[in-house]
C-alpha cells in the first residue's frame, strides 16, 4: 500500500503538463493517511494538495473520492476540499489534485460546529424528499433539487483501498448487509476464519430487527469519518478523504468514537439536530462492526478480537 515518493521526476513532469504549470514544487506539509501519500505543492496559480497512490485501482479510488467530495460540497453545509483533477500515472497508480486548505490542526475548538454541520448534511436529503412532489426516480443529484430515493451511490467508493459495492437498493438493511458480507467474504478468503463466518451467519438473519419501527430516509454520508479525516482552519471545521454513499445517517457516527474519536461536544451538537432514536446503542455497535472488519482486512488479525466481541454482543441481544 505504500505510495511511491511524490517527488519522482516522472510524476512531477506529468503533473506540470496536466496542470499547465511551469512550477511544481513539493512543500513540507504532508498527509494522506495509511493508504496514500499526500503533499502540498506550489504551482503557477497557487498551492494545491496532491495525493498519490501507486497501487492498482488507485484511479478508481480517487474517482470515487472526487464524486464524494462534489456531492458533499454541493449540499453546502460543511467545508471539504474542492477536487481539481485525477491523473493516471503511466507506470501505475494515480494522483489526485485538489484544493489546498490551510488546516491548522486536528478537530478541537470547531468540534461542536462540525457536529451541527454533519447532522444538517445528513438531514439535507430528507428535507428535499419532504419538498419533492414530483416523484422523481432515484438518481444521484448531489445537492440538487431532487431527493435521492434509494440507498447506494452512482460510482464505486473505497473505504481504505477496498472498493464498496454501492449498487442502488430500496432498503438500507439490504445495502448494509451487503457491505458486511463483503468484509466477511474477504476475511474468509484471506484467513479462512470459521468463527467469523459462523457469527455472521447468525447476525445476517437478524439485521432487520435492528431497524424495527424506524423510517430511514437515505442520507448523504461521509463514509469514513474518523478523527484523522477531519480538521479545522482558523475559521471552520473541514472534512476530507470521504468514501460516500447514501445510507442511514447513524452510520457515520459508528467510527466517530474509534481511533481517537471526536469530543462530546461534537455528539451533543449532532443530536440537537438529529436526536437519537430507539435502539441507537445497538445500531451504533452494528456500524462499528463494519469498520473493525474493514481494519481487519486492511491491517490484519489485531482487529479480530474486537470484531468478534461485537458479533457476540449483537447476537446475544437478538436471542
Amino acid at each position: 500500500m505504500a505510495a511511491k515518493a511524490a517527488g519522482d521526476s516522472e510524476l512531477t513532469e506529468l503533473l506540470k503538463k496536466e496542470l499547465n504549470t511551469s512550477k511544481l514544487k513539493f512543500m513540507g506539509r504532508s498527509g494522506g493517511g495509511c493508504i496514500s501519500e499526500g503533499k502540498t505543492c506550489d504551482t503557477d496559480s497557487g498551492k494545491v494538495f496532491i495525493k498519490t497512490n501507486m497501487e492498482e485501482g488507485a484511479k478508481m479510488m480517487f474517482d470515487g473520492e472526487v464524486e464524494s467530495l462534489e456531492a458533499i460540497i454541493a449540499v453546502g453545509v460543511v467545508k471539504a476540499p474542492k477536487p481539481i483533477k485525477v491523473v493516471s500515472i503511466p507506470s501505475g497508480g494515480a494522483a489526485f489534485v485538489m484544493e489546498n486548505l490551510d488546516i491548522v490542526g486536528s478537530l478541537q475548538s470547531k468540534a461542536a460546529t462540525l457536529g451541527d454541520q454533519l447532522a444538517r448534511l445528513h438531514r439535507h436529503n430528507a428535507e428535499l424528499a419532504a419538498k419533492d412532489t414530483a416523484g422523481a426516480q432515484s438518481v444521484h443529484k448531489g445537492g440538487g433539487a431532487t431527493a435521492v430515493k434509494e440507498f447506494g451511490f452512482p460510482v464505486t467508493t473505497c473505504c481504505g483501498y477496498i472498493p464498496q459495492n454501492n449498487e442502488w437498493t430500496s432498503t438500507w438493511e439490504e445495502l448494509y448487509a451487503r457491505k458486511l458480507d463483503q468484509q466477511i467474504t474477504l476475511i474468509q478468503k484471506e484467513y479462512n476464519d470459521r468463527e467469523a463466518g459462523q457469527e455472521w451467519a447468525v447476525l445476517q438473519r437478524n439485521i432487520p430487527k435492528f431497524f424495527t419501527g424506524l423510517t430511514i430516509v437515505p442520507a448523504l454520508l461521509h463514509g469514513d469519518l474518523w478523527s484523522g479525516n477531519a480538521g479545522e482552519t482558523a475559521d471552520e471545521p473541514v472534512i476530507f478523504d470521504p468514501s460516500s454513499f447514501y445510507g442511514h445517517s447513524e452510520y457515520d457516527l459508528g467510527i466517530a468514537t474509534m481511533f481517537g474519536g471526536f469530543s462530546q461536544s461534537f455528539f451533543d451538537s449532532y443530536f440537537k439536530v438529529l436526536p437519537r432514536e430507539k435502539g441507537f446503542d445497538s445500531r451504533f455497535q452494528l456500524y462499528q462492526l463494519f469498520h473493525y472488519l474493514n481494519h481487519w482486512n486492511h491491517f490484519g488479525t489485531g482487529y479480530k478480537h474486537r470484531s468478534m466481541n461485537i458479533f457476540r454482543t449483537l447476537n446475544m441481544k437478538q436471542m
